[in-house]
């Protein structure tokens, strides 16, 4: 295995693939060496070339920042000699791009899934307890505890996700929270949902009903705390209910063009947009060959790589949805008087990424090379097949709530620096580096660093994608859902009461 890796031939830069320490020798291409200048740690950058000052570093054949000062080869390239390149709101132009690559339909084509009374598929055959209301997050935390206990034997699991929001919201801020609330109450992979409200609150269930449309009376429940006399006999009695609703289900064989996959990372590190992200954007492609759904979000995450998907949209028409999604959320950063570029976070920096240019360029990998085919905006559920880009925010625990509520079946989640939560839905924690895997099997779910030592991507590709049946099939569970991290947060943007 070699010491570092150039992911193009226009970079500057190699990734070092263990850590070096200053005085080292490096032997690069056609036998060239350069003396390292300083320490550098595994999966930062050292540069190969003199660079001027002001002159663009590239990474991935594109431009990651600029040089604070003059650098010569050696050097250790990182925040202290090199800035971003962003600045304001750009214009942008709609110039599609051909396609260069094509993903063909391999591997498995069908899972084994639950078939829903409205067409709908599901992975799981759950009971999800959605609460219109913070205030009674443990009234429905205890009824989620006996009914996870008592219904075992018919149902995946009876789960409950706490939020404090509901109440003392104005506006879309209200709006919004309710929207995502009843894409969760939607969502297949609960067979049974119970709705509980506390009666006077802002999101008022009769309200809430109507966010969520069409109701299959045997499918949602609803409970109003204050009018009853004792809310957890009655809503035990309603779950049971649905338990004996859900039981009627069985898996069935469906195929893969009926698969919503979630993409997101979290806590990067220098080889996630080496390993990771580019296995799971393998991933993307595979399941949108086979006429599926891949949904990725991050939005500030784009900023810098954002003309990629661009250049990819399938029309003109989406093509200006991808325009006002960066742009409307770049006036989101101005609004709270934020700089717009003030990414990447401490543990993405200590892990080797320096600019947000450089963390956008390997986020967006997880999108594959697939046409966009359409932009959905925050707590709305996907309508088209393809490649879908989603409106949230970077923030890990808010956006794979929403890639959740959009509809995604189960989320990989790629990260370098390892996190233990899940969301609502299977979340496949994928690692970047084999130490993280190693050191956190608890959490990783599977490791993408075999990358580094000698496995090849469509190896890997078809390995994981296995495993993805697998997990969709019901004959494997995440690590999330064996530790029992099942957890939501929603987007707040508003005044409160």
């Amino acid at each position: 295995m070699s010491d570092w890796v150039r992911l193009s031939q226009r970079d500057q830069v190699v990734i070092a693939l263990r850590s070096f320490q200053a005085g080292e020798r490096l032997e690069v291409e056609e036998g060239a060496e350069i003396v390292i200048q300083e320490d550098v740690a595994k999966g930062h950058k050292i540069l190969t070339v003199p660079v001027s000052e002001g002159e663009d570093i590239l990474k991935f054949g594109y431009s990651i920042g600029k040089a604070k000062a003059d650098l010569e080869p050696g050097v250790w390239v990182h925040t202290h000699n090199l800035r971003t390149g962003l600045s304001g709101i750009l214009d942008y132009r709609y110039e599609p791009k051909p396609v260069e690559f094509q993903a063909a339909p391999t591997g498995s084509g069908v899972f084994q899934g639950y078939v829903r009374s409205n067409g709908e598929v599901g992975i799981r055959n759950e009971i999800w307890i959605i609460n219109t209301v913070g205030c009674i997050n443990k009234t429905c935390e205890i009824l989620a505890r006996r009914g996870a206990e008592k219904f075992r034997d018919r149902v995946d699991g009876v789960y409950h996700f706490a939020h404090p929001y509901g109440c003392s919201q104005l506006g879309d801020d209200l709006v919004h929270t309710a929207q995502l609330l009843a894409s969760l109450v939607n969502h297949p992979n609960a067979a049974g949902v119970l709705v509980v409200g506390l009666g006077c609150e802002n999101n008022q269930i009769n309200d809430f009903r109507q966010a969520i449309g069409a109701v299959d009376p045997g499918r949602i429940r609803f409970m109003l705390s204050q009018d009853e006399e004792d809310e957890l006999e009655t809503g035990m009695a309603l779950i049971e209910e649905l338990a004996d609703y859900a039981a009627v289900f069985k898996r069935e064989s469906v195929p893969v063009s009926r698969l919503k996959i979630g993409l997101k990372c979290g806590g990067s590190d220098g080889l996630s947009g080496i390993t990771a992200n580019p296995l799971a954007g393998s991933i993307a492609d595979r399941v949108t060959a086979h006429g599926g759904t891949a949904i990725l979000t991050e939005v500030p995450e784009m900023f810098g790589a954002e003309t990629i998907f661009m250049n990819r949209a399938k029309d003109e028409a989406v093509f200006g949805q991808i325009v006002s999604l960066i742009n409307d959320f770049k006036q989101y950063f101005i609004r709270h008087n934020q700089e717009i570029y003030e990414n990447p976070s401490p543990g993405n920096k200590a892990g080797g990424i320096s600019t947000l240019e450089e963390k956008s360029l390997g986020c967006t990998q997880k999108g594959g090379h697939a046409i966009v085919s359409d932009v959905v905006s925050y707590g709305k559920r996907v309508t088209e097949t393809g490649l879908n880009l989603l409106e949230a925010p970077g923030n890990d625990l808010v956006s794979v709530t929403a890639l959740s509520a959009a509809g995604a079946h189960l989320v990989l989640f790629t990260t370098g620096r390892g996190t233990p939560f899940g969301g609502p839905v299977p979340t496949v924690k994928i690692s970047s580096n084999s130490e993280l895997a190693a050191r956190k099997r608890n959490w990783i779910d599977y490791n993408a660093g075999q990358l580094l030592e000698g496995k090849t991507m469509s190896g890997l590709t078809d390995e994981l994608w296995e495993q993805i049946i697998r997990i969709a099939s019901g004959d494997s569970r995440t690590l999330n859902e064996v530790n029992g991290f099942k957890e939501i947060a929603i987007f707040k943007d508003g005044v409160t009461l």
